[in-house]
């Protein structure tokens, strides 16, 4: 585990100034973005599909709301919502590499009519205050430099009566699966980063990214520090990922 200071931040292992974190967060994804979808198949053998169902669902998709869909990358979450009769949404990303592969997949699904593409750093979001009824942030948070400022500014631009839902990997809860976890994660992810991808670095960076973000109740308590209530979580796959939700009331 790394220790941060007001002008450092974890990237993975390592330790890297605040500044430059975000150049390094933006260089993995502009490598990985043309195959982030297999990939995503090929990291969580699949399951990352039943979690993002189960997303969606939680996110409770009504004509008459619309989303904020942040580190939205290549669109599932935003194009679940629309599928499932959610209102307009606003696919937004600090990467332009992934929201491009995002504006093609909706070009083809014929969405493109109901999306609003937004390219913008989740730590300031150019929305007004009480603007949004739900904001969903899908893989996404663990990546972010300052994440009390995205928890904060999710809060600012939700309605009154709105909820910010996170999906993210978290703390696994089956101890007797811990190596196991860790040979795949640290060994076998970059292996295939390498063959898929010809990147491994970049998948290293993402495996050793979910082992230094915050655990379920760490995150539960940053959220509740933000201003939002009724907050709570939900384990999926023993605790590989969670669904976090917290009300703006």
């Amino acid at each position: 585990m790394t220790s941060n200071t007001p002008e450092t931040v974890d990237f993975g292992f390592t330790t890297v100034d605040r500044a430059k974190k975000r150049e390094l967060v933006r260089e993995v994804f502009d490598s990985v973005a043309g195959k982030y979808d297999i990939m995503n198949d090929l990291m969580s053998l699949g399951v990352h599909r039943l979690w993002k169902r189960e997303f969606i669902q939680a996110l409770d998709p009504r004509p008459n709301r619309t989303l904020l869909d942040l580190a939205g990358g290549t669109g599932d979450i935003t194009f679940g919502w629309l599928k499932k009769g959610g209102g307009p949404a606003i696919l937004s990303d600090i990467n332009a590499a992934m929201l491009s592969v995002g504006r093609e997949r909706a070009t083809t699904n014929g969405l493109l009519g109901d999306i609003t593409f937004l390219v913008t750093d989740a730590e300031a979001i150019p929305l007004p205050d009480s603007s949004v009824d739900r904001v969903s942030m899908a893989f996404g948070l663990r990546n972010c430099t300052n994440k009390d400022k995205v928890i904060s500014e999710a809060r600012r631009v939700l309605k009154p009566g709105g909820k910010f839902l996170v999906l993210e990997f978290s703390k696994l809860q089956i101890a007797g699966l811990e190596k196991l976890y860790d040979a795949w994660s640290f060994q076998a992810l970059p292996k295939i980063g390498q063959i898929v991808a010809r990147d491994a670095h970049s998948y290293q960076y993402l495996a050793e990214s979910i082992r230094m973000f915050p655990g379920q109740e760490t995150l539960k308590a940053m959220m509740e520090a933000a201003g939002l209530e009724r907050v709570s979580y939900r384990n999926l796959s023993g605790g590989i990922a969670a669904i976090h939700q917290g009300w703006r009331l």
